[in-house]
């Protein structure tokens, strides 16, 4: 008798999760937004740097919007973004056809009460758009370029902020 033939489909399914799921307890994994996860630690407790252009903007509303705002702030987070724009598809008669915006933002994170660097680096993405069509539709597409490269750098300091938060203090 095969191992079909004695269990239902969904309890197969929980059975091998739960298989899955042993080498992830054994060694203390805690979900970051479960109960007792690191993102508790800095939920309204980062003051990001003020923006000052587009790209700083969307990088911080970014931020914002998984970290709440800095209510009671142990934590300054500083960063800035650069970009570069690079033609990418070229026709046989020297006309763009797609550009490519590449980005990196350096971060730092400071405890506020000490004055010391917790964590910090650097992330990179790119994005890329088509530049045929309009002239309003290439400035379009461009501005939505731009704004998907700061949500994927905000995104990326985020994950290395949850990976950080585990060391810091409550």
């Amino acid at each position: 008798m095969s191992w079909s033939d004695q269990h239902s489909l969904p309890g197969r399914r929980l059975f091998l999760m739960g298989l899955a799921a042993l080498p992830l307890a054994a060694c203390g994994f805690t979900p970051a937004y479960g109960p007792g996860g690191g993102a508790g630690a800095l939920r309204g407790r980062v003051a990001v740097q003020a923006p000052v252009t587009k790209a700083d903007f969307d990088f911080v509303a970014r931020l914002e919007s998984r970290l709440g705002r800095g209510e009671a702030p142990a934590y300054d987070l500083g960063y800035a973004i650069s970009a570069t724009r690079q033609s990418g598809g070229i026709t046989a008669d020297n006309e763009t056809t797609r550009y490519t915006l590449r980005g990196t933002a350096t971060w730092t994170l400071t405890d506020r009460a000490t004055a010391t660097r917790v964590a910090g680096g650097e992330v990179s993405a790119f994005t890329s758009w088509s530049a045929t069509g309009t002239t309003v539709a290439g400035l379009s597409a461009e501005d939505d370029a731009a704004r998907r490269l700061s949500v994927m750098l905000a995104d990326q300091v985020m994950i290395r902020l949850l990976a950080a938060a585990a060391t810091l203090a409550r």
